[in-house]
C-alpha cells in the first residue's frame, strides 16, 4: 500500500494533488461568478466591469491557499489497533479511531477528483451516527487498500459474516432510471407548467412573460430535483459484503457507501400510481443514527437511504427477505368499518406480524408497505380518535429511532388492537433478547471462545442455530422443533 511518509514516527499524508481536488468544489461558484460578471458577458472595462474578474481570481487563491493549508496539517498512521488522524491550523483536531469499532467506510469521488484519479475516504464507528474520520484525498488504488485494511478487524471478529462473498443483488438499467424519472409526480408538474406557459403565450403573450417569471425559481427546483434523481441513481448498484449492503451510484459524483444491517430500523416498498402500470416501486431503508438533514450522515436521529431507487417486485422482495429475513408474515385486512374512517385508503390498508416483523400496508393513490424489527421497537401504542371511538377502532403503532419511523395496524377493531398491544410487546420483548444473546456470542468470541449453545440464527433463516464452540452447526430450531440446515 503506497503512500507517501513523512519523517516523523510513520505519519502519512493525503496525495499532493488533494488541494487541487478542494479547489474543484468551488469551481462551480467560480465559473458562475465570473459568467455572471460584465467580463463574462461580454461586457466592457471600469472599475465595475473589474470588480467581479478580480472576485473570481479572489476566490480562486483562497481556496488554493485553504486546500494548500489543509493538506500540509492533516496527517494519518496506525497506532497499533487504532487509527489517528490529526489535522487542522489554528485548533488542532486529533482524532483516534479503534479498528474494532470500524463499521463502514465509504467512498465519495466528486467529478475533479474523479478526473485526477482521487477518492475521499469516510469513517464510520459502531454506535456514531456521524462521520469519525475523513481523508480528503487518495489515490483511489490507495483507498480501496485502506478500506479493506480498515474493515479487515470486522470481517475477522466474526465468522459468518467473514463467510459473506461479495455478491451483486441489484442493479438499475439507465433505461428504466430515465423511464421512471418521467413517470413521476414531479416529471408531470414541470410538464404540465411548461405546456400551460406556452399554450398562454399564444393566447396572453405579456401576462404569460410576468408568469414565468414568477414562477422560474419554482421550474428551476423542480428541474433540479429530477436530475438529482437521475445523478444519484445512475449506475446503480446494490452488493452484498460482510459489513452489509454496498450501495454504488452517481453520475457526476460517485459515492460507495455501505449501509449496516444492523443498524436499519425501516424498510419500505413505495409504488407510485404512475408506476403500477409497469410494476415498479422503490425501497428505502431508514438507518439509525444518522441525520434527517443529508444523507453524509452527519446530524442525529435517522436517515433515509435509497436501497434501489427502481425495480421490479421481484428485485424488491429479494433485497427485503435478504436484509430483513425470513418470509413475509400472513397479512389481514380491517374490519369493513374501517372503509367509513378511511374511504380513500381502504383498498390499501393491511397488516400483519411475525415473531420477527411488523408488515403494515398503507396509501391512498401510492402503496406503501413497511417492514419494521420487532427488535428494533421502542415502544407498542394503541390511538384511538373520535371518528375510531364511535365506529369501534383502534390503530397501534410499532415506534422505532426516528420521528418518521414506524409501522401501523390503522382501523383495527378494538378487541384485535388490544391484543396486538399484547402480542406486539412480548415479541419485541423476545426479539430483543434473541439478539442480545447473539451480539453477546460475537462479543465472547472477539473475546476469546463461546460456550456451545443454542443461539439466534445469525443467517435469519431460522429461530436458532447451534454454536459448537469454533463455529456455526447444520442444526437449527424453530418453535422448540429441531431440524438440519446446512449455512
Amino acid at each position: 500500500m503506497s503512500s507517501e511518509v513523512t519523517s516523523e514516527e510513520g505519519w502519512r499524508r493525503l496525495h499532493p494533488l488533494s488541494p487541487v481536488a478542494r479547489i474543484g468544489r468551488l469551481l462551480p461558484v467560480v465559473v458562475v461568478t465570473f459568467v455572471l460578471s460584465p467580463h463574462g458577458r461580454g461586457g466592457g472595462g471600469g472599475a465595475h466591469s473589474s470588480l467581479g474578474l478580480y472576485l473570481t481570481i479572489a476566490i480562486a487563491i483562497a481556496a488554493s491557499i485553504f486546500g494548500l493549508v489543509h493538506w500540509l496539517v492533516t496527517r494519518w498512521r496506525f497506532d497499533g489497533d487504532t487509527m489517528r488522524i490529526e489535522t487542522g491550523l489554528i485548533r488542532r483536531d486529533s482524532r483516534q479511531l479503534p479498528l474494532a469499532r470500524v463499521q463502514a467506510v465509504d467512498m465519495v469521488r466528486p467529478l475533479f477528483a474523479r478526473i485526477l484519479g482521487l477518492s475521499e475516504l469516510r469513517i464510520r464507528l459502531a454506535g456514531s451516527g456521524s462521520t469519525d474520520g475523513k481523508l480528503a484525498y487518495l489515490s483511489e488504488q490507495h483507498a480501496l487498500e485502506l478500506r479493506d485494511v480498515l474493515l479487515a478487524g470486522h470481517r475477522e471478529s466474526d465468522p459468518v459474516v467473514a463467510a459473506v462473498p461479495h455478491r451483486p443483488m441489484a442493479t438499475v438499467p439507465t433505461g428504466r432510471l430515465a423511464a421512471s424519472i418521467l413517470f413521476s409526480g414531479l416529471s408531470a408538474v414541470l410538464i404540465a407548467a411548461v405546456v400551460t406557459l406556452l399554450v398562454w403565450d399564444d393566447l396572453a403573450p405579456k401576462k404569460a412573460a410576468a408568469a414565468a417569471g414568477i414562477l422560474l425559481v419554482y421550474l428551476i427546483s423542480l428541474a433540479s430535483a429530477l436530475w438529482r434523481r437521475l445523478s444519484n441513481g445512475y449506475r446503480f448498484e446494490a452488493t452484498e459484503v460482510p459489513e452489509g449492503l454496498r450501495i454504488s451510484r452517481g453520475l457526476l459524483q460517485t459515492v460507495s457507501e455501505t449501509i449496516p444491517l444492523g443498524r436499519i430500523q425501516a424498510v419500505r416498498q413505495i409504488e407510485p400510481l404512475l408506476w403500477r402500470p409497469f410494476g415498479w416501486c422503490r425501497l428505502e431503508v431508514d438507518i439509525a443514527g444518522s441525520g434527517t438533514r443529508n444523507q453524509r450522515g452527519e446530524g442525529s436521529h435517522t436517515s433515509r437511504k435509497s436501497l434501489l431507487p427502481v425495480g421490479s417486485r421481484q428485485d424488491a422482495w429479494h433485497l427485503v427477505h435478504r436484509v430483513l429475513g425470513g418470509p413475509a408474515p400472513t397479512l389481514s385486512r380491517p374490519p369493513h368499518q374501517a372503509r367509513y374512517k378511511a374511504p380513500f385508503s381502504y383498498h390499501f390498508l393491511a397488516a400483519g406480524h411475525d415473531t420477527n416483523h411488523g408488515v403494515c400496508v398503507t396509501g391512498r393513490f401510492r402503496k406503501v408497505t413497511a417492514w419494521v424489527p420487532l427488535q428494533k421497537s421502542q415502544s407498542i401504542r394503541r390511538v384511538q380518535g373520535p371518528i375510531q371511538r364511535r365506529l369501534g377502532l383502534a390503530s397501534v403503532h410499532i415506534d422505532v429511532a426516528g420521528r418518521r419511523v414506524r409501522g401501523e395496524f390503522r382501523d383495527r377493531s378494538v378487541a384485535e388492537a388490544d391484543l396486538l398491544v399484547d402480542q406486539l410487546t412480548e415479541l419485541s420483548r423476545a426479539a430483543r433478547l434473541r439478539h442480545g444473546d447473539a451480539a453477546a456470542v460475537r462479543f465472547t468470541r472477539e473475546a476469546g471462545a463461546a460456550p456451545a449453545g443454542w443461539y439466534a440464527d445469525p443467517s435469519g433463516r431460522h429461530q436458532m442455530r447451534y454454536w459448537d464452540e469454533q463455529q456455526w452447526t447444520e442444526h437449527v430450531g424453530d418453535g422448540g422443533a429441531t431440524a438440519v440446515d446446512r449455512l
